[in-house]
């Protein structure tokens, strides 16, 4: 298990849900596609990880957003070892690319940006924050390619890549080494998390207004609006999924406050935002369950 796990950022979870909501632009639909594989890509790379790194000898810290001189820079996974510390830059690309001249193609020729180029950014940022406490170690960063559909023609042989079918085999080696943790790896390990960024200064979601998105309740699984609600359980009739009613209420919630921050929760707001759960009624027993109950005059909302 990581010592820092992975979670969804903002930014994907408010793509996740304005994809399923309304029409993206095409440009911010490219974004969403791309934060959707670069996630489901470090996932991958994580169950790696938990698979073959003994958590006694290496700590995995996932998703490192830091700051430096007021520049922000992300680490995909650190890994924490004796001697040598261990950056590593994750990407799902897929299909065909070549590398010439220091540079990344796609087979029409298209220039990608360069992903040692990143890990070039990150050392020299992270060196940095090391230098902030007057921490001294080497560090030594690989970009690791997951997809087992991704082919590099023209590849180097003295960079720091390594490839899909190269993976099992260099955590099984890299687990082999000898390390030994001790105290100031796990104040390193603390401090990292400590100074991690919950959210990023960028943005890249489209403007959205409340009116605009579609309503209904969707499936927790397929994300499809074909559900139907009954007392107590809601159902799927695309993919089967079931859900009590009290968790469909309470993950609307989440998203009407991941969407609109400032909104007031209601009742009503809940009930037209659900639209399959007939009774509101039960919607406000709920909210009164899991909220505290805040009224003016004639108007209660929930926090």
């Amino acid at each position: 298990m990581a010592y820092k796990e992975r979670i969804e950022s903002e930014e994907l979870k408010l793509f996740r849900s304005l994809n399923i909501r309304m029409v993206l632009p095409s440009k911010e639909k490219k974004i969403y596609l791309y934060l959707e594989k670069g996630y489901k890509g470090e996932v991958m790379f994580d169950q790696l990880t938990d698979e073959r790194l003994d958590p006694k000898k290496f700590l995995v810290l996932n998703d490192l957003r830091l700051e430096t001189n007021s520049t922000n820079f992300q680490i995909d996974s650190f890994l924490i070892g004796q001697g040598t510390h261990f950056p590593c830059e994750v990407k799902n690309y897929e299909g065909d690319y070549y590398y010439k001249s220091d540079q990344f193609y796609v087979m029409n020729d298209t220039v990608i940006q360069n992903p040692l180029d990143q890990i070039e950014r990150s050392d020299t940022l992270l060196q940095q924050v090391f230098q902030k406490i007057n921490y001294s170690i080497s560090i030594k960063s690989n970009v690791f390619f997951v997809n087992p559909a991704f082919t590099l023609y023209q590849a180097p042989l003295d960079k720091p890549i390594i490839y899909p079918k190269q993976l099992a085999k260099y955590l099984d080696e890299f687990n082999a080494r000898a390390s030994i943790l001790n105290e100031d790896h796990y104040k390193l390990a603390d401090y990292l998390v400590m100074e991690h960024k919950l959210g990023s200064p960028y943005t890249r979601v489209p403007p959205y207004y409340y009116d605009q998105l579609k309503k209904g309740k969707t499936c927790m699984s397929c994300h499809s609006f074909s559900v139907k609600a009954g007392e107590t359980k809601i159902v799927c009739s695309v993919c089967g999924c079931v859900e009590s009613v009290e968790d469909g209420i309470l993950r609307s919630v989440k998203e009407l406050q991941l969407l609109f921050p400032d909104i007031k929760i209601t009742t009503n707001l809940i009930y037209e935002w659900c639209k399959v759960i007939e009774s509101k009624k039960q919607i406000r027993r709920i909210l009164q369950k899991h909220y505290k109950v805040y009224c003016r005059g004639k108007y209660t909302y929930y926090k």
